[in-house]
């Protein structure tokens, strides 16, 4: 074949290829759905930077297309917490939510969400990828046919919106107050009487006087459900939620069907909002804080015996959901274990950054 005839042949082979590639793509193109915990719009979690839908967004654009998912926010396809569930059924491929809303469901999860006077973003990060936490979560959801990994971050929270001042104990009694997960439980121990709502009912119920006091998220987040106009008081300490994961729980049988090259796009995908949500939240916070106090938040912190008690009050919680769970003891155990030796480094770097040198 002489030189022009065999450049003139390959062109078309190369030409064929290049147009073959899209179509095969099309072809082989998965569509899943995925409901979310969290009302529209709600940025963080439905909307903007590290949300869930960026997340969406991201698989899109890497997979050129070839895994399409279609976010339904709370309420849209199914009621805000039957999510989880709709993935177990195959009803839906995927679900976003925090894995405390599920805690009667499955109580081992918790860890994977937010454990009260447990590690930082960086802590509960570095259980994850380096200390066995995600093989953990697959063990816990393995019986229920999911595959789950984290998909985002909020750092330390905040206690939440009063409609009085918390000065003692005995200010607790009574109070109903939304609060989720395994911090519900010892706040349940000292007097509080506890709720579980949806983001989207929070702000009609504390305004309207149903509930006394309410935790979301922080400033940045609460701003958005306009929680400093339905309460004064701003408590924090963070003691309840050093953070607080986002949850991406997928069908195990859907998962399972789609390619190695897929999956590890769904991964990396995940991975990058865990982070970039995280970054949103600090670099949105102070500003919204500024304006709370700005036109009257109070801004408290909890007394130093009121979070003595809660403490105090978190150690039967643990040991008798260890005592009833085996699941939840092997998880609780290698939780803490990894605290304990994280804890030494996080007190000779960022404790002591904190206290010596952030304001040289």
């Amino acid at each position: 074949m002489d030189r022009r005839k065999f450049l003139g042949t390959a062109g078309v082979g190369v030409g064929a290829a290049a147009l073959a590639a899209p179509s095969v793509a099309r072809a082989q193109a998965v569509e899943w759905r995925m409901t979310t915990a969290f009302p529209p719009g709600q940025p963080f979690y439905s909307s903007g930077p590290g949300s869930l839908t960026d997340f969406t967004d991201r698989v899109r654009a890497m997979s050129n297309g070839a895994l399409d998912i279609t976010v339904y926010h709370g309420g849209e396809l199914v009621p805000a917490f039957e999510g989880f569930d709709a993935v177990r059924q195959g009803i839906v491929q995927m679900n976003g939510w925090v894995s405390y809303f599920g805690a009667g469901k499955v109580p081992a999860a918790q860890f994977f969400g937010a454990v009260p006077f447990g590690m930082s973003t960086q802590g509960q990060n570095a259980w994850f990828y380096n200390g066995g936490g995600i093989d953990l979560w697959n063990e816990v959801y393995e019986p229920l046919g999911l595959v789950a990994m984290p998909i985002g971050a909020t750092g330390v929270q905040m206690t939440g919106w009063f409609n009085k001042e918390i000065n003692s104990l005995e200010d607790l009694q009574g109070l109903r107050m939304r609060i989720p997960g395994l911090a519900a439980r010892a706040y349940s121990a000292v007097g509080v009487d506890v709720k579980l709502l949806p983001g989207g009912e929070i702000f009609p119920a504390l305004e309207r006087g149903v509930i006394d006091a309410a935790e979301w998220v922080g400033p940045a987040q609460d701003k958005i459900l306009g929680l400093n106009t339905a309460a004064q008081y701003y408590y924090t300490t963070g003691w309840h939620e050093p953070t607080t994961v986002t949850e991406l729980s997928i069908n195990k049988a859907a998962w399972d069907g789609l390619s190695p090259e897929l999956q590890a796009i769904v991964e990396n995908a995940a991975a990058a909002c865990n982070v970039i949500s995280h970054s949103w939240a600090e670099a949105n916070n102070a500003a919204a804080l500024k304006e709370f106090e700005a036109n009257g938040t109070q801004l408290r912190v909890l007394p130093d015996d009121v979070i003595a008690a809660l403490k105090e009050a978190m150690g039967p919680v643990y040991a008798g959901l260890a005592d009833d769970d085996e699941m939840f003891k092997k998880v609780m155990d290698s939780y803490f274990t990894f605290k304990e030796e994280h804890d030494i480094w996080a007190a000779a770097s960022e404790a002591v950054w904190h206290d010596k040198l952030r304001d040289a």
